[in-house]
């Protein structure tokens, strides 16, 4: 009777969940996969679908451009790796937070509601700004965030305005083009629509405003922005009180139901343009930034980092020599693999100095540097490991392996918890191997004692490594350079976990795993000292790993570590290992497979706009959550055969959690799943995939860190852009979901911007919230597109209750230049007969800079003639060929030097499509100082395109034609048409093929 009953109740609550979606309102293309079940309305495309959609397509087109592999569009099962997965998703997760969070879902702004256009117009471009300042920089997760919120803003433009309505079938160029054509948008004062009194809304929008090019948007009522002026349009919808009002109705094509969009007829016309839009910005994106930088923000097969923190005190020599054959081994492995290098990172710390961070994309460059590093000096035996830890965690990308190479204990144990929730934030795992022989050191050190140190002075970093799901290595000198063999076992490609668990002393503990058809090289790690061990394979095989020369398994013995290599060919099937020990143990089993997942916990919005929300640190305790999960390198799993267990500290199970799937199987091995969370536990746990392979057998991964449920939340309610030599305040919220307490907060950044740490105190009530605010002040030479990682922190005074938040703080120039340059047809000689084979044409064009920035390089992108680049202007076309004799003949990009005297000398160069960008910022020219550029090409080929770029990175696309009138009207007319096409085939490919979205 009481498990009828609580079945009962977990229904009433998953109806409940429902039930509250379904009657929120809905203000834009709706954000993420759940949304249109929620609706039910299963034919709409989302903001997650269109954004997923587009940064594949485009990924594969560079991909195959970089690796000449032209036959990666047909393809169905490309490995991209599971980076870009995660970059992926972060960006989907950016653009629906725009709906989802407080500081941007109700200001029309962000939306391009309520007729503020240009203001709209002016964020899209300050955020084109800040991927790009964040991708020169290197800040990735920075450059992807801005990426999510302007593919969110450039999306609505298509849904919330007239655009479709006036019958354009090409993109708004001017959003993102400053340059291009801009359309006016109606007054206050203009009356837009007129009164319509059903669900569909048809010729609502009032003729005058298509007569007169005259754009315009739909209006909301929110508390916090004007009411709609009479004969304005709503955005509509049956929860739009707006709607209400004169005129009534409304004009959003969010969706394909009548329900939530007055023009759901439209929906798919305006989905198709907000492809092609995302799919231009990120083309250009690609071209401003260069293909290898595009391919690094979106992690596409990018190896993991391989990221050294090391102790350069004069007791070190041991660990750095082992680093360095580490690092030069796993470089070698990689050297044949089809994946790039990676990213490779150096952070060294003694006292009282931490850092700086080397950095290296070049594996050769790297391997020279930690030849450099040299173990120098001692002193008091503390050290600044966790300020180098943080610097790693910032400077790393998300889910890298850190590891950490000391004999000494952490000065700065007050970072603990900012350390500790970035790790958790980019699921990064630390991994520490901790050295102490005594007789050896303690003279390096110069300590002033000479006890014997325990270690639990390292306790902190037992602690860090168990919650990012690292290690703690307790080993000597004379081991160092076996045990440091776990770096290379845990950096391989497409490394997944199948086992992790720890357990108590004195007890025998029994933990099983499962292999599966997919997993090679599976390796055990366990830390501690056994006293007895047993594998047991799926036939019932047995082998005592400590005594015994194995059929099943290869044992290496150090002190500390126990590592443990299945022998091929490893049976599939659930095998079982037994342990004891005197000592804690942990026990982390891993191998090589293609099948992964990502995964993260959200809660449901109930405001404007339906959806899944990603929560912030970490979930509330007892309370329901959806979890969100991504399977990775599995392509079409049959329906249900996926479900997840959230697993305790010993690997227990807490419960279980079934999985449905949110779309169709990826063409791309990809599978999202949602599951509902009765209630999240209230002590730390792992989440454990399980499910099918594809033969059907049984498989299991799991994640590795530690989820730490908890009563507190804090959430960011403002993430204002830095300013260099200007104050900024970062608002926050502290909700406390438990009984009234104290709370203090410590707020950290990398770059010591912050005025004051803190803690500071705060008194929330229970089930109450308190605001509060952090004050950063960024100095005037702050460099232009740094990324600040804020760190806040909140711990109960009298509990364990505390919790985290991360963001990401940009540094933006007051007086940014958001222009592109320019280029203007000069010239056009083209006498072209009907044998295009016997002549040729010509085009001279000057290009400039107005604003301060001045160009910096320039690129053919497309055509099969030559562009003649000239610091001054060239002499009449009568006489070019005399002052040029040589330069058909002279190599891509040689520059050459006319004039006798250094303030007259005249810069040339030659340029063809294929060619790397040519950088005239060495050409030291004058910020408003023009070039001059001369095309030929033979009449055979009409057309090209020249990309230029100022030194603020902003680009112009550049047509060159044949034609005078056509090169007069070049951009928009070439894009328009390129638009019509794109458009036809994206409407087929949304009608033709069932909705899919990947995360």
């Amino acid at each position: 009777m009481s498990q009828d009953r609580g079945t009962c109740v977990r229904r009433q609550r998953q109806m409940f969940w429902s039930l509250l979606l379904l009657v929120s309102p809905c203000m834009g293309f709706f954000p993420n996969f759940w949304s249109k079940v929620l609706i039910l309305s299963f034919d709409s495309y989302t903001h997650q679908y269109i954004t997923e959609q587009a940064i594949i397509k485009v990924s594969l087109e560079v991909l195959r451009d970089t690796t000449k592999q032209h036959d990666l569009q047909g393809e169905k099962n490309i490995y991209l790796g599971r980076g870009f997965w995660r970059a992926v998703r972060d960006v989907v997760n950016s653009n629906a937070n725009m709906d989802l969070k407080s500081a941007t879902k109700y200001n029309p702004v962000y939306h391009f509601d309520s007729e503020r256009i240009d203001d709209s117009i002016a964020k899209l471009r300050e955020f084109w700004t800040r991927i790009i300042l964040s991708v020169r920089a290197k800040e990735y997760a920075s450059a992807r965030h801005s990426l999510g919120q302007l593919s969110h803003a450039l999306q609505d433009f298509y849904s919330h305005s007239n655009w479709v309505e006036m019958g354009k079938k090409s993109i708004y160029l001017h959003l993102l083009q400053p340059d291009e054509p801009a359309f006016p948008v109606a007054k206050e004062d203009t009356p837009t629509c007129k009164n319509c009194f059903t669900p569909t809304c048809r010729n609502n929008l009032l003729p005058t405003l298509k007569n007169s090019n005259l754009l315009t948007t739909g209006y909301t009522t929110t508390s916090s922005f004007p009411s709609k002026p009479k004969g304005k349009c709503s955005h509509g919808g049956f929860l739009d009180k707006s709607s209400l009002l004169s005129a009534t109705g409304g004009i959003n094509k969010d969706t394909s139901s009548l329900i939530f969009s007055p023009h759901h007829y439209l929906h798919v016309e305006a989905a198709g343009l907000a492809a092609i839009a995302t799919q231009t910005a990120l083309r250009d994106l690609k071209d401003t930034v260069g293909h290898k930088a595009f391919l690094k923000l979106f992690s596409v097969r990018q190896a993991p980092a391989l990221v050294f923190v090391m102790d350069t005190t004069g007791s070190m020599f041991e660990e750095i020599t082992a680093a360095r054959l580490r690092a030069h081994s796993i470089i070698q492995s990689r050297a044949s693999r089809a994946e790039q290098p990676g990213t490779f990172l150096l952070v060294p710390f003694h006292d009282p100095e931490f850092g700086p961070v080397y950095e290296a994309e070049d594996p050769n460059q790297f391997l020279e540097h930690m030849e450099t590093l040299m173990a120098l000096g001692g002193g008091d035996e503390p050290e600044m490991c966790f300020s180098a830890i943080q610097l790693a965690l910032t400077h790393s990308p998300p889910e890298s392996e850190i590891f950490v190479f000391t004999d000494a204990s952490p000065k700065d144990a007050y970072l603990f918890d900012a350390v500790k929730a970035l790790a958790l934030e980019k699921r990064s795992k630390i991994t520490f191997l901790l050295t102490e022989e005594q007789t050896q050191k303690s003279s390096r050190r110069k300590r002033s004692s000479k006890k014997p140190l325990s270690p639990n002075r390292f306790s902190l970093y037992s602690s860090l490594s168990l919650v990012s799901g690292g290690m703690a290595v307790f080993t000597t000198n004379s081991d160092i350079h076996k045990v440091s063999t776990i770096v290379e076992d845990n950096t391989a490609v497409d490394k997944v976990t199948l086992l992790r668990a720890k357990s108590d002393p004195e007890l025998m503990s029994v933990h099983s795993f499962r292999v599966d058809s997919s997993v090679v090289n599976i390796i055990l790690h366990i830390t501690g000292t056994m006293t007895e061990c047993i594998l047991t394979s799926p036939s019932d095989k047995r082998q005592s790993i400590l005594r015994e020369q194995g059929h099943l398994a290869e044992l290496e013995q150090f002190q500390g570590l126990y590592r443990i290599k299945l022998l091929p060919p490893v049976q599939a099937g659930q095998w079982k290992l037994q342990a004891k020990s005197g000592d804690h143990l942990t026990f982390t089993v891993i191998g090589d497979s293609s099948v992964d997942f990502l995964y993260y916990f959200a809660t449901v919005t109930n405001d404007t706009h339906p959806g899944l929300a990603r929560v912030e640190g970490s979930p509330v305790a007892g309370a329901p959550a959806f979890l969100v999960l991504t399977v990775t390198g599995q392509s079409s799993p049959p329906e249900g055969s996926f479900y997840a267990t959230l697993l305790g500290a010993e690997g227990q199970s807490l419960q279980e959690v079934k999985l449905n799937q949110s779309s169709s199987a990826s063409d791309h091995g990809l599978e999202e799943l949602v599951g509902f969370v009765d209630h999240v536990p209230t002590v730390p746990f792992s989440v454990q995939l399980v499910g099918l392979d594809s033969r059907g057998n049984k498989l299991e991964r799991v994640s590795t860190e530690k989820i730490q449920p908890t009563h507190v939340q804090i959430m960011m309610t403002s993430t204002p852009q830095l300013v260099p030599g200007h104050h900024t305040v970062v608002i926050f919220t502290v909700y406390n979901h438990g009984p009234a307490q104290l709370f203090n907060l410590t707020a950290d950044d990398d770059w010591g911007y912050l005025l004051t740490r803190g803690p500071h105190r705060l008194f929330v009530k229970e089930q109450d919230s308190s605001d509060a605010e952090v004050s950063l002040l960024t100095p005037a030479t702050a460099q232009a597109g740094a990324t600040v990682t804020l760190t806040l922190t909140v711990h109960a005074l009298n509990s364990l209750e505390s919790n985290y938040a991360v963001t990401f703080l940009t540094v933006i120039p007051l007086d940014a230049d958001r222009s592109p340059p320019s280029c203007s047809a000069a010239r056009i000689q083209s006498h072209c007969p009907v044998d295009c084979t016997k002549s040729s044409w010509r085009m001279s064009m000057v290009v400039s800079d107005d604003v301060h920035s001045g160009l910096a390089a320039l690129q053919m992108q497309k055509g099969g003639g030559v562009l003649r680049v000239f610091s001054k202007p060239p002499p009449t076309e009568d006489s070019f060929e005399e002052t040029l004799p040589n330069l058909e003949h002279q190599q891509p990009h040689k520059n050459k030097t006319t004039g006798h005297h250094r303030h007259h000398h005249h810069r040339t160069a030659r340029l063809r499509t294929g060619e790397p960008p040519l950088n005239v910022s060495e050409w030291r020219l004058a910020s408003s100082q023009p070039l001059w550029v001369v095309y030929t090409s033979s009449c055979c080929l009409a057309q090209a395109e020249l990309l230029v770029w100022d030194k603020a990175g902003n680009m112009k696309r550049c047509i060159l034609t044949s034609d005078q009138q056509k090169g007069q009207s070049d951009t928009t007319t070439e894009t328009s048409g390129t638009g019509r096409a794109a458009l036809m085939g994206v409407v087929f490919l949304l009608v033709g093929l069932p909705w899919s979205p990947l995360m």
